[in-house]
């Protein structure tokens, strides 16, 4: 019972992996120089909203617990 497909040798399996990967680069339809420029403007904007939404929910929350913890020390006299 001998394998009809011989064991391909490193350097072989190399060799396709370049090939193959030449082969899907070909393919690959790469954005113009405008379209970079927008999508980079529009993740800054995104980051700069969230980050402020962020830090307004952060200043909140400590403004909250600054609170409760003046209302339980006048509780407790």
């Amino acid at each position: 019972m001998a394998d009809a497909k011989k064991k391909e040798s490193i350097f072989t399996r190399i060799a396709r992996w370049f090939r193959e990967m030449r082969s899907e680069l070909k393919k690959v339809v790469w954005p113009s120089k405008k379209q970079v420029l927008k999508n980079t403007l529009i993740v800054i904007v995104c980051s700069v909203i969230i980050g402020v939404v962020i830090w307004l929910f952060d200043q909140g929350a400590g403004y909250l617990y600054q609170g409760i913890v003046a209302l339980v020390n006048l509780l407790k006299g």
